[in-house]
């Protein structure tokens, strides 16, 4: 089964630009996929195709067996938040809340009990190794705490599909490594399908499955 699917997607901007062109893409359940690309490729572009966060100028999207594009913004929103976790460059935390609150959050939107939310929360920061943390304000955590609480927060609704959009970009070369680990180990644990967006070819060659966007198109990393 697969998490999400493109069946000839193009995206075409109003000034002709073409930043993606008649694409076929699947994402299987569970598959870490990393995607790389000079600057302006269209790689953000791409993500927010499949995250139904835009819609293509062609072709299909199909998210949870949900072909996104022929839904309304109120239903394609629905599909989104219950399949889709985001992740990106910035953490986005908010600085007035503790690190577990800020993780339970997207479940107390959802109006789950207080005390079921927290708990959910602290069980996926402690699978990141922030247990000790949970009790934190974000000025409190280092930038490497700040973006594995901001991981943490996409996986406590078990999404089938993270979206990872430049995420250790902000991060010295140690810290980005602690925390691809940790989006391995919650791929591998938890069945979830990862998509990262990223500039380090580091990072990139030690995932089961590189492409490259370039002119539109998509083909297997060298």
């Amino acid at each position: 089964m697969a998490s999400i699917a493109f069946r000839g997607v193009s995206k075409v901007f109003g000034d002709g630009t073409r930043a993606v062109d008649a694409l076929d893409l699947t994402i299987p359940d569970g598959e870490f996929t990393v995607l790389v690309g000079p600057s302006g490729s269209g790689k953000s572009t791409l993500l927010h195709l499949l995250g139904g966060l835009d819609v293509p100028s062609g072709g299909t999207v199909t998210l949870a067996g949900k072909p996104l594009n022929q839904l309304n913004e109120k239903d394609r929103g629905l599909v989104r938040n219950r399949s889709l976790g985001f992740v990106y460059q910035f953490h986005h935390l908010l600085p007035e809340f503790t690190a577990e609150e800020n993780v339970a959050m997207p479940l107390l939107i959802r109006r789950m009990d207080r005390g079921p939310a927290i708990a959910k929360a602290f069980s996926v920061l402690e699978q990141l190794g922030l247990s000790k943390r949970s009790k934190h304000l974000p000025s409190e955590l280092s930038g490497g705490e700040r973006q594995r609480c901001a991981f943490a927060r996409a996986m406590v609704t078990e999404p089938d599909c993270v979206l990872a959009d430049e995420p250790t970009g902000n991060l010295d070369a140690q810290t980005a490594d602690e925390v691809f680990e940790a989006m391995v180990r919650l791929s591998e644990t938890r069945g979830t399908a990862f998509v990262l967006v990223t500039h380090d070819a580091g990072l990139a060659a030690r995932t089961g499955r590189t492409l490259e966007l370039r002119d539109g198109t998509l083909k297997a990393a060298a």
